[in-house]
């Protein structure tokens, strides 16, 4: 009996040992890479040839691959550090709209800047596709810190962090968890908890909410028996004589060349188009909540003093700690900052990043 223990404990050492050594084998195949590649391949973003541009990729702690564009000066001096941007893109896209025309411009001004797909979209890992998992999201945000933060060109000790649209939510979501993001900025805001709960202007009641929750719920049960996935939400893909003027916003974004971009993942039709079954994970987010907690580190919130949005980042700067600031783009709508260079404020952002990331 004493000699079967021993064999047993043996083969449970044995066991151990193959599973960290399987652990450590995975986790190897999840190494960040990095590869040169042309702006002139895409048509949502410019840079000059003044910019070095690579796709890049890195394993958040879920062990997932979360795919970015990398921005890098090449007047930059590689074996001194410089200040680092992390950039979002809103909810629904992929890092080519909108968050690679922040990435681009920023790297202009002096910034190793790096534009994200979050995790379920984009090139970045996770099944199935277009998930709503605002935890992971903001994993995707820390994961890109660590990834800078081990370059030996980024300074770890000013990294900074735009998140436009819903991205905005995100990145204060990961802000409050993770100091090492030293300065935040959030342009056309959407909190997507209170979107989804309440709607804009809190015109969804609390059955209409109660109704969704339901529909979702019984998604699942189609889901989980292998039925066929559904999608909610998003931009429309026809503008009607009735179509209201925010969804005509997102429309000639989304759905023309302006900013029509399909990652090899997914298709055009599902652009903007989150799971049903997954879309009330939402319901849960509060990401404003504590928001108090990032100060000292300073926030700054851009706006269009004529987007729909303003709600959040009116908001959000009213919970906020100091330092904060609260800076209206004039004649702006929510749509118009997520690409039209003429209105985005670069020189504000300039102005914010370089004083607080010294």
């Amino acid at each position: 009996m004493k000699q079967l223990s021993i064999i047993a404990v043996m083969l449970l050492m044995l066991l151990g040992q193959a599973f960290a050594q399987a652990k450590q084998e995975q986790q190897a195949k999840k190494a960040a890479t990095m590869k040169k590649i042309s702006a002139k391949d895409f048509t949502t973003f410019e840079t000059s040839d003044n910019i070095e541009l690579y796709s890049v990729s890195f394993p958040n702690q879920y062990n997932m691959d979360v795919a970015g564009h990398l921005f890098i000066p090449k007047s930059f001096d590689r074996n001194q550090k410089h200040p680092a941007i992390i950039v979002g893109h809103p909810m629904g896209a992929v890092k080519e709209q909108s968050a690679d025309v922040y990435a681009s411009n920023m790297a202009e001004r002096g910034f190793i800047t790096l534009a994200i797909d979050l995790s379920f979209w984009g090139e970045s890992a996770g099944e199935p596709r277009q998930v709503v998992a605002p935890d992971i999201y903001a994993e995707d945000f820390s994961a890109a810190v660590d990834f800078l933060g081990t370059r030996p060109f980024a300074d770890r000790n000013r990294i900074g962090i735009i998140g436009v649209c819903g991205s905005g939510s995100f990145v204060i979501s990961a802000a409050k968890i993770d100091p090492r993001m030293k300065a935040i900025a959030t342009v056309s805001m959407y909190d997507m908890g209170a979107a989804n709960r309440n709607a804009l202007n809190k015109s969804q009641t609390l059955e209409q909410r109660k109704q969704l929750i339901a529909e979702a719920a019984e998604q699942r049960y189609i889901e989980f028996e292998g039925g066929k996935t559904q999608y909610t939400s998003g931009t429309c893909h026809r503008v009607e004589a009735n179509t209201n003027p925010i969804q005509r916003e997102f429309y000639e974004f989304y759905r023309t060349p302006r900013g029509a971009y399909t990652p090899k993942s997914s298709s055009r039709a599902l652009t903007t188009h989150p799971t049903l079954s997954s879309n009330t994970k939402f319901m849960n987010f509060y990401p404003f909540n504590d928001i108090e907690t990032i100060s000292p580190r300073p926030m700054l919130f851009i706006t269009g003093d004529q987007a729909h949005s303003k709600e959040f980042s009116e908001d959000a700067y009213e919970r906020a700690a100091q330092p904060k600031e609260l800076f209206y783009v004039k004649r702006a709508g929510h749509v118009d900052l997520y690409d039209k260079t003429d209105l985005i404020p670069f020189d504000k952002l300039e102005t914010f990043f370089k004083t607080h990331l010294k």
